[in-house]
């Protein structure tokens, strides 16, 4: 039995775990946690060979990506944000229709000069002349924002991991601005944020998630298949 148990990740907080939460209920797939919402462990009623594990979206990749989870949610912002060794043990199965949001460079509003990735370019190296600094970027996508960044000619900034808020870092003197996931930009605009005209980097959906190790696990196919149709 353990050899063929099929391990589920489903985030444990949050819109996304309500959303996921959804599609068994539509599935008539009764999920069962002895502590209720608290429970990091569940099962599915009268699926003995099925475990739900309840874990941070990151968590999620990282897991599929070294086999401990046979499918998993999440978001593809944090697939394409992994390491690509990871990235290229995970199939996308499909693409959902909650979760959206976009990955944008997003700047200080009162920086009323700077309206694209170009002119960033430029005041980094006014940064780097004359101020004898770098610009620090906050953002909890890193590899992404760097590649990004690099992809446009934008060389002379500094990343500053976000450990909260990203959205506070540019007003309490830690970065000069941020790239973050925003689905309306609201919070940006809150914020005093402004998203630069060709500031977007990636967009992004809730995903279906398998683990290419354990692909032919007895019984995968066919549950995988009731949960993306």
């Amino acid at each position: 039995m353990m050899k063929n148990l099929i391990n589920i990740g489903i985030p444990s907080k949050g819109r996304l775990r309500k959303d996921v939460l959804k599609i068994f209920t539509k599935k008539k797939l009764k999920l069962i946690s002895e502590r209720g919402e608290r429970d990091l462990i569940g099962s599915i009623k009268n699926k003995l060979n099925i475990k739900i594990l309840y874990l941070h979206a990151r968590e999620i990749i990282e897991r599929l990506g070294d086999g401990s989870l046979d499918i998993g949610f999440s978001g593809f912002d944090l697939l394409k944000e992994s390491e690509i060794n990871t990235q290229n043990k995970i199939n996308v199965i499909k693409k959902l229709n909650f979760g959206k949001a976009n990955l944008v460079v997003a700047i200080p509003d009162p920086w009323i000069d700077v309206q694209t990735i170009a002119d960033l370019e430029e005041i980094a190296f006014e940064f780097r002349d004359k101020k004898k600094k770098r610009l620090r970027v906050a953002t909890k996508y890193a590899n992404l924002t760097r590649d990004f960044l690099f992809s446009k000619g934008v060389t002379q900034f500094k990343l500053v991991d976000s450990l909260g808020a990203t959205e506070a870092y540019p007003f309490t003197g830690s970065a000069e601005l941020i790239t973050d996931i925003s689905s309306s930009g609201e919070t940006l605009r809150a914020n005093n944020l402004r998203v630069l005209k060709d500031g977007e980097i990636l967009k992004s959906q809730a995903c279906i998630f398998t683990s290419k190790k354990n692909s032919k696990k007895k019984g995968l196919k066919n549950f995988v298949k009731l949960l993306s149709k």
